[in-house]
């Protein structure tokens, strides 16, 4: 892989981003949940045309949400050895990373909140110093779609 500064993705496609992420948490989902298999993600947005895969064309797409197959997210998945990529967004607001699971290093830094947590998911309500909201952070605004 070459030199940026958050990257991942497999040996025959990098991802990678040499800007800051928009949105930086720990998803507490059920969508995510089904996806990872983890009881909680580590969750990065990026502004869609800041992270960028080095063959788009290698890439095959499937819906994010198996409940919702026309929904706006993808998961993009490597052609050839089938890793797991990036999602893309279909309105061309974000790119999202999941840094373990898309082998990120450098990764960017640890989530700053936790998202989508409700008390129906049956665990107690995290409680680790970072604040605890019902969806994205309150201040968090949708990047205008292409």
């Amino acid at each position: 892989m070459s030199n940026h500064k958050y990257q991942g993705g497999c040996e025959h496609v990098e991802v990678y981003s040499d800007a800051e992420p928009i949105d930086n948490h720990e998803c507490h989902c059920n969508v995510c949940k089904s996806v990872t298999k983890q009881h909680t993600t580590h969750v990065v947005f990026f502004n869609y045309g800041d992270l960028k895969a080095s063959s788009e064309g290698n890439m095959n797409r499937v819906p994010f949400n198996a409940e919702n197959p026309n929904g706006p997210l993808e998961i993009c998945l490597c052609k050839d050895c089938n890793a797991v990529l990036m999602l893309d967004d279909k309105q061309k607001r974000i790119r999202v990373a999941v840094p373990n699971v898309m082998n990120y290093d450098p990764a960017p830094g640890p989530a700053s909140y936790h998202a989508f947590w409700d008390e129906t998911k049956g665990y107690p309500k995290p409680d680790d110093g970072r604040p605890v909201y019902s969806g994205l952070r309150p201040e968090f605004a949708w990047p205008a779609g292409a």
